[in-house]
């Protein structure tokens, strides 16, 4: 079970790790580049005839991929996942974007990113709830170089949707207005 103390835990103990072999791979950024990760976030929701809730933890998983324009810009699309499981039905929140990275120094691993797409709100139970709608996902992370083309990428972003309608299945919208976010924060593996 993901808990915050055992995700920052594993966080710092990579880090750690990886810091003897950071210096001695320099940063570049070139060509196709691919990261995946998880971590730990909290999410918030309003609608326009919700009551309001404190927020809620949940695991958090990414997916990043595209291309390398430059040393200082990276170009591509994200999955940034949101899950959270009360043992009677599981409630996801995500978002689809086009997404770019800017490294304000060549040779640092510091990123911020930024992308803008769709958002999806969804709960697994019977009956199901969904509803989809824009969003925008911002952050920033660094790469710790382990390798000569493979990083440790602690990763904190935040997620925001504007999903609109949720709709309970057979039937029309049960909130509507609805706008939802997550503050993560994670660590991930980059193959540049």
């Amino acid at each position: 079970m993901f808990t915050p103390a055992r995700v920052i835990a594993v966080c710092a103990a990579l880090c750690c790790a990886a810091s003897a072999a950071h210096a001695q791979y320099p940063q570049r950024r070139d060509g196709f580049w691919i990261g995946f990760g998880l971590g730990y976030g909290t999410a918030d929701v309003t609608c326009d005839n919700c009551n309001s809730v404190s927020r809620q933890g949940g695991v958090t998983a990414f997916l990043k991929l595209g291309g390398a324009p430059s040393r200082n810009l990276l170009v591509g699309g994200a999955v940034n996942a949101w899950s959270h499981d009360d043992g009677n039905a599981t409630e996801t929140m995500t978002n689809l974007t086009a997404s770019l990275y800017l490294y304000p120094e060549a040779r640092s691993g510091f990123f911020l990113t930024g992308g803008l797409g769709f958002s999806n709100y969804h709960i697994n139970s019977t009956p199901s709830w969904d509803g989809n709608g824009w969003g925008f996902t911002v952050g920033a992370g660094y790469d710790i170089r382990v390798g000569r083309d493979i990083s440790l990428t602690p990763v904190v972003n935040y997620v925001w949707g504007g999903v609109g309608d949720v709709n309970q299945s057979g039937s029309g919208p049960v909130f509507t207005g609805w706008r939802q976010n997550v503050l993560d924060f994670g660590l991930g593996v980059t193959f540049h």
